[in-house]
C-alpha cells in the first residue's frame, strides 16, 4: 500500500474531532478484512500510542496473553507477568497513570481484539471492567480497539448487554473504496489507467484497499487479472477462504449462505435461502444474515411485484471480489491466460454487463449527485411484473419525495453506446407496464447509464438523462 492515507477523508475528519472531544472516548472500528483499517489508525496516529497490541490470529489464551505482557513490557511496564485479563488491564492503568498529564491524549490501540476473547478467558468482562471503573473517569483517555471479526466486534463491543453496554461513544465502519476512491489510489502508485480499466479492476476485487495494491503498473488489468486469480498458486484464489475465516469463527455455514446467493443473481428471501440450505442455518439464519450484511457481502432490498410479500425483503450478493470468485475462479483449475484469453467471450462480455449495473447500484450517492437530487430523500428499488406473460424489470428505480421517480437502464458498453430501435422499444414497453401496474401518480423521468455515453441517432433523445461512467467517479 502507499505510505500516505488514501481516501478515508470522513474518518480523518471523524478521528480529528474525537481525538479534540475533551472527554474519555472509546472508538469500536471494525470493517473486513484487508479493508485497511490498521493502517489508517497507525497512520493517522504516527504510531504515537501510549500503548498498542495486536492479537494473535487463531492464537490461545497463553499465547494472547503473553502478547499483552509483551506489549506492556515494551511500552515501559515493570511489574510481574499477569496471568488474567483482570490482572492485565490491571496493569495497562499502571502503565498509563505514570504516563499521563493533564490535556495530554493517551491514544490506547488494541488491534484484532476479538483474537484476545477465547474461551472461558473471561476478556470482554476484564475490558469492560477496565473502562468502567478507570478508564471512562479519565479525559486523558482515548480507547481504539480494532477487528475483521465485524459480527464479533458488533455483538460483543458495540451491542454488549453486560459491563460494555452502551460504553462505546463511537462505532466507525470502514468500507470499501468508492470508484473514485480507487482511481484516487491507482493515481497515487503511479498508475496511468484511464477509468474503464479502473472500473475493470474494481469489478474483480471491489474497493479493497490491499487488493489494489496486489495490481501493477506495468500490467493491463487483464494481465493482473489472470495473475492473480488464474496462474498457478495465484494469491486471490486462496484468499476465499481466509477471508472468510477472519471474518467468523465457524465460516462454513456462512460459505454457504455464500454459494446459495452465488447462484442467484437477483438474489433470495430468507425463506427461500432456508429451502436452498435445508437444516444448516440451525436456527441462526437471521443473524448469519446480518453478519454477512454488516461485512458488505450482501445487501437487503425490497422488489416490488411478481407476488413477491410486502415485507419480504431480497438478500443479494453484492461484493465484486465474492461474485468474481464464485462466477470464474471456483470450479476452475490452474490455467494461466484464462482471462485474458477469454476477453471477448459473450460469457465475459454477459459479466461486464451485470456487474456494471452493480457498480451503479454501489454508487447511488454519486448518482443522486449527478441529478443534483443529493438533499432529496429517495427510496432506491427493483420491480419486477406481476405479469408472467410480460415477465418485465427494472434493476434499479429511484422513487424520488419530489414526486417524482427516476427509472434506471444500464449499459456497459466499450465505446458509446448505439440505442436501435428494439431496444428502445423494450425500455418504452418496460417503463409502460411499471406505470400501469404500480397505478403511478408520480412524474417519470428515465435514466440511461452508461460507460461512455450513447451515440446520437432517432432514439438517443427519447431518454432525456443520460450518465456515464464519469458520473460515477
Amino acid at each position: 500500500m502507499t505510505d500516505e492515507i488514501i481516501g478515508r477523508h470522513k474518518e480523518q475528519d471523524l478521528l480529528s474531532e474525537y481525538l479534540g472531544s475533551g472527554r474519555a472516548e472509546f472508538i469500536a472500528v471494525y470493517g473486513r478484512r484487508r479493508v485497511g483499517k490498521t493502517f489508517l489508525i497507525r497512520k493517522y496516529f504516527k504510531n504515537t500510542f501510549a500503548f498498542d497490541m495486536t492479537g494473535v490470529l487463531e492464537g490461545t489464551r497463553i499465547e494472547q496473553m503473553a502478547a499483552f505482557n509483551t506489549a506492556l513490557k515494551i511500552y515501559g511496564y515493570q511489574g510481574k507477568k499477569c496471568n488474567t485479563w483482570l490482572d492485565a488491564f490491571f496493569a495497562l492503568r499502571e502503565l498509563l497513570e505514570r504516563k499521563m498529564r493533564e490535556g495530554e491524549r493517551q491514544v490506547i490501540f488494541i488491534d484484532e481484539l476479538p483474537c484476545l476473547d477465547t474461551p472461558k478467558a473471561g476478556f470482554v468482562k476484564a475490558l469492560g471492567h477496565f473502562w468502567n471503573s478507570w478508564a471512562n473517569w479519565h479525559p486523558e483517555i482515548m480507547l481504539i480497539v480494532c477487528g475483521s471479526a465485524t459480527s464479533w466486534m458488533v455483538r460483543n463491543v458495540i451491542d454488549n448487554h453486560g459491563g460494555l453496554h452502551d460504553r462505546v461513544t463511537h462505532e466507525m465502519a470502514l468500507h470499501q473504496f468508492s470508484l473514485s476512491e480507487a482511481e484516487e489510489f491507482f493515481n497515487a502508485k503511479g498508475f496511468m489507467w484511464n477509468r474503464l480499466s479502473v472500473m475493470q479492476a474494481y469489478m474483480a476485487v471491489g474497493g479493497v484497499p490491499y487488493y489494489m495494491s496486489l495490481f501493477n503498473r506495468k500490467e493491463s488489468p487483464a494481465m493482473a487479472i489472470d495473475r492473480l486469480f488464474f496462474a498457478e498458486k495465484a494469491e486471490m484464489r486462496s484468499e476465499y477462504r481466509r477471508l472468510f475465516s477472519s471474518l467468523f469463527r465457524n465460516p462454513q455455514p456462512y460459505l454457504d449462505i455464500i454459494s446459495v446467493l452465488a447462484s442467484k443473481r437477483n438474489g433470495l428471501t430468507r425463506d427461500e435461502i432456508s429451502q436452498f440450505l435445508g437444516n444448516h442455518n440451525n436456527g441462526h439464519l437471521g443473524d448469519m444474515l446480518t453478519d454477512l450484511e454488516y461485512c458488505d457481502f450482501i445487501r437487503k432490498y425490497r422488489v416490488q411485484g411478481k407476488g413477491v410479500k410486502r415485507n419480504s425483503a431480497i438478500y443479494q450478493l453484492v461484493d465484486f471480489y465474492t461474485i468474481f470468485y464464485h462466477t470464474f475462479v471456483k470450479s476452475k483449475s490452474a490455467n494461466d491466460g484464462f482471462w485474458t484469453q477469454n476477453l471477448e467471450t459473450p460469457r465475459v462480455n454477459t459479466w461486464y454487463g451485470l456487474a456494471f449495473e452493480r457498480i451503479c447500484q454501489a454508487h447511488i450517492l454519486q448518482i443522486k449527485a449527478a441529478l443534483g437530487i443529493a438533499g432529496i430523500r429517495c427510496d432506491v428499488y427493483s420491480w419486477r411484473s406481476s405479469s408472467s406473460e410480460n415477465g418485465a424489470q427494472i434493476d434499479m428505480i429511484i422513487d424520488r419525495a419530489d414526486n417524482t421517480i427516476n427509472i434506471c437502464e444500464i449499459k456497459y458498453s466499450k465505446g458509446e453506446y448505439d440505442i436501435k430501435k428494439d431496444e428502445y422499444l423494450k425500455i418504452r414497453n418496460r417503463i409502460d407496464t411499471f406505470v400501469n401496474e404500480t397505478s403511478q401518480r408520480s412524474s417519470i423521468v428515465p435514466i440511461l447509464i452508461t460507460t461512455f455515453g450513447v451515440v446520437r441517432g432517432a432514439y438517443s433523445d427519447q431518454i432525456p438523462i443520460q450518465l456515464t461512467l464519469d458520473n460515477l467517479f
